[in-house]
């Protein structure tokens, strides 16, 4: 693609207004101001976006809103960080030939799933943040909860 060529069609009028609301609901004033929070090149800065920018950021925008919802923040606590850096071409054909020649007998996926059950969630919710991932604890009540009576809802509440 030549330099300054955008790959797609411009974002519409009624795209571009959903855009707007969602920033001022996460607290952003324009795209300038939440060019560097959101990850936004100087052109989504300047309120230009393709169809698919456009949706992409609506959706990250949508699910910090469901965050904040969720775990009772504002929406701007909540602000999805910019997204992870794409991997260079070739890359995920090089991790499918790895994991092609280790060979179904390693087991390693089965392995790594045993292992995580051992990690503490926190570590798992922080580490899925960080690549850019929206994390919503599950609804649990009643006798499925899995968290230890301790950390149950109304623990604590009671003297004892």
């Amino acid at each position: 693609m030549a330099f300054g060529q955008v790959a797609g069609p411009p974002a519409g009028a009624r795209q571009l207004e959903q855009l707007g609301a969602l920033l001022a609901d996460a607290g952003y004033q324009s795209f300038k101001e939440a060019r560097h929070p959101l990850g936004l090149t100087q052109r989504q800065a300047a309120g230009k976006f393709t169809v698919g920018e456009a949706d992409e950021l609506i959706e990250r925008l949508e699910a910090a809103a469901i965050v904040a919802e969720a775990t009772g923040g504002d929406a701007g606590d909540a602000a999805p960080a910019a997204p992870p850096r794409t991997r260079p071409p070739g890359a995920d054909r090089r991790t499918a030939r790895r994991a092609a020649s280790a060979g179904p007998a390693s087991g390693g996926n089965e392995r790594l799933a045993q292992q995580l059950t051992k990690v503490p969630q926190e570590l798992i919710v922080a580490e899925l943040e960080r690549r850019g991932w929206c994390c919503i604890p599950p609804i649990a009540d009643g006798p499925t909860d899995p968290r230890p009576d301790d950390c149950a809802p109304g623990a604590g509440d009671a003297p004892g």
